[in-house]
């Protein structure tokens, strides 16, 4: 089938909740995919940063057709080995004690709030069911996780949203203490905002945020569903920071493209849940934590890490050295970076495109830049010169 073919009885069938692109992805390979007429493009979108050992990664393949021999779902009334194996892995590297495994990004923040609630109320005090989130952050799509996001335009028409949500402004820690009182139950923000403009916390943002919770008896919950796995050139961006929070969701990179998402929390965050409080259905299933497990292995590497800082400082001087007066700033951790441009930037995706080169906005003003982690510097260098080119086509 032809793009247009696919494109058109896509139309027809798939519900309309996204604006797609008019080409269908048929093939991967590594940091490249092609399309169903065979045009071939640069990935430096990544699945919005999931496939982060690029397409079709040899190992992910044989973890994955290995594991499918064998066992594929079990339920979770039932221990499952490479379940039990992740879930030493992701405790040991991230310092907390307990991990809860789902599908998404979404169910993991939403697994979160819930376990924040039911910490507090087991320990008497079911007052505390207020959250503290952030303008312009972004947590799910679910009622309560699109609560959490601190964007109008993902709640409009949803009415009526769930109560206990409070916006305070990132990096203003003072914005964060108005809004402190007795029903506080957690503090929810990501370490570095992705859809909200690719927006890093300050170190002493994040470790004030840290103390604050430790005095007022609050969990500070961490978003890394899309800064976490390596993205930031460490394996949680929050390590980056020095700032362990007591609940850490991820998702995303997990999986390196198999639907995967996890919640990490303390032992003492973790006490909030009993037998019946949460559960998924096929979260942490056999097949989905084999891959996950050979994921981890790469991305937790010393060697891989510092590979992803060095090439995200490689992507950063090349984009700081592009003359044009419509870039504002450039900005971001690692191979999560975002150039903010004093327009909006969609035709200028559109051209990259049409050029050959995959990347989306954060916001409507920032280009987003979240390749594959085992991204090269020979590929940087093309992607840098099609934006280039692209630049100079658009008006």
């Amino acid at each position: 089938m032809s793009n247009q073919s696919i494109v058109n009885q896509g139309q027809q069938y798939v519900m309309n909740t996204y604006s797609r692109f008019p080409i269908a992805l048929v093939r991967g390979s590594g940091s490249y995919v092609w399309d169903a007429d065979g045009k071939q493009y640069l990935d430096f979108l990544g699945g919005i940063a999931v496939c982060i050992l690029g397409h079709c990664d040899p190992g992910m393949q044989t973890a994955l057709n290995e594991q499918a021999s064998r066992l594929w779902h079990v339920s979770n009334l039932y221990w499952i080995q490479p379940q039990v194996e992740l879930a030493e892995k992701l405790t040991r590297l991230s310092g907390l004690d307990r991990a809860f495994f789902c599908n998404s990004g979404a169910e993991a923040n939403e697994a979160a709030l819930k376990l924040a609630r039911k910490y507090h109320y087991r320990r008497g005090q079911s007052q505390r069911h207020q959250f503290i989130v952030f303008n312009h952050s972004f947590h799910g799509r679910t009622l309560a996780t699109v609560t959490a996001t601190g964007q109008k335009k993902y709640q409009e028409g949803f009415a009526p949203l769930p109560a206990g949500f409070v916006y305070a402004d990132f990096n203003d820690l003072e914005s964060v203490r108005r809004l402190i009182n007795d029903e506080t139950a957690a503090i929810l923000l990501e370490p570095v905002q992705g859809e909200g403009g690719i927006n890093p916390g300050q170190p002493e943002f994040l470790t004030a945020i840290r103390s604050v919770c430790d005095q007022e008896d609050i969990l500070l919950i961490f978003d890394e569903v899309q800064c976490g796995m390596g993205r930031t050139g460490a394996f949680l961006a929050c390590q980056s920071y020095g700032v362990t929070p007591d609940i850490v969701t991820i998702a995303k990179g997990l999986g390196g493209g198999f639907p995967m998402g996890a919640m990490l929390a303390s032992d003492r965050a973790a006490s909030g849940f009993a037998p019946g409080d949460h559960a998924s259905t096929f979260g942490g299933n056999p097949l989905a934590t084999a891959v996950a497990n050979y994921v981890v292995d790469v991305v937790s590497s010393p060697s891989f890490l510092e590979n992803v800082e060095s090439m995200g400082a490689y992507l950063r001087q090349g984009l700081n050295k592009i003359e044009d007066k419509r870039i504002m700033e450039v900005r971001g951790k690692g191979l999560m970076l975002g150039v903010e441009f004093d327009r909006e930037i969609r035709d200028l995706v559109e051209i990259c495109m049409k050029l050959g080169l995959l990347l989306i906005g954060a916001g409507p003003q920032v280009l987003r830049f979240v390749p594959p982690l085992n991204i090269t510097a020979a590929e940087i260098d093309q992607a840098l010169a099609i934006l280039q080119a692209a630049l100079k086509e658009w008006q």
